[in-house]
């Protein structure tokens, strides 16, 4: 019987469509400041993979983790919000 882990999901920002088959994500999330608990922003950006070039800049789009593809692509866009 094999076990496969969940894998995991974000939701982003397409910023980025000039690539071939592939798009920049930039996800922000909320983090809190470990003395004075102020809240600010945080972005990370990821190239994902997108087979047919259907996603533009400026749609908000799931991208989910899967195998390495090249260096930096490790993510692939699973479709829009």
């Amino acid at each position: 019987m094999e076990t496969t882990a969940k894998k995991r999901t974000m939701i982003g920002e397409v910023v980025s469509d000039a690539m071939q088959k592939t798009v920049v994500v930039a996800v922000i999330r909320i983090k809190q400041h470990p003395i004075y608990r102020k809240r600010y922003k945080v972005t990370t950006r990821y190239k994902a993979h997108d087979e047919k070039n259907e996603y533009k800049e400026g749609e908000k789009v799931i991208i989910e983790e899967m195998r390495p593809l090249s260096k930096e692509k490790r993510w692939k866009v699973v479709g829009r919000v």
